[in-house]
């Protein structure tokens, strides 16, 4: 919420909702914020869950480990992904070609869908549904 809300979605909310509001003081702790924002929270918990449970470490952070991403390296990973966003924040995806016109899309759509039966059609088909119940 406080991504989308700093990107200029308008998102009615108070900043006790975020991560760091402590309730008897009424105050954000920017620290504990900055935290949650650069996946601090994350390296905690795959430090904790690499401790206590090497296999489910490797269940749930197996992408991590493809990638070479460790716990400490994550926080500059996010440090990464926001610079590139500030840099170009419409970027698209490397592989897309131009635009499909209204009637490529049309054509596309109707690939999927199942031809509209006749007249004559439908009444065989409900006169082989009875043969077939005669039968039984």
């Amino acid at each position: 919420m406080k991504g989308a809300s700093d990107g200029g979605i308008f998102i009615p909310h108070s900043e006790n909702r975020f991560p760091g509001y402590d309730m008897e003081s009424e105050e954000l702790d920017a620290e504990t914020l900055k935290k949650y924002i650069y996946g601090g929270h994350v390296a905690e918990y795959m430090e904790t869950l690499a401790d206590d449970d090497e296999e489910r470490y490797k269940s749930q952070f197996g992408q991590y480990l493809e990638d070479d991403i460790e716990a400490d390296g994550l926080e500059d990973l996010y440090t990464e992904a926001h610079a590139a966003i500030r840099e170009d924040p419409f970027k698209k995806p490397e592989g897309e070609g131009p635009k499909k016109t209204k009637e490529q899309w049309k054509a596309e759509s109707k690939k999927y869908q199942t031809p509209k039966s006749t007249k004559a059609e439908k009444e065989e088909r409900v006169k082989a549904k009875i043969a077939e119940l005669r039968d039984a």
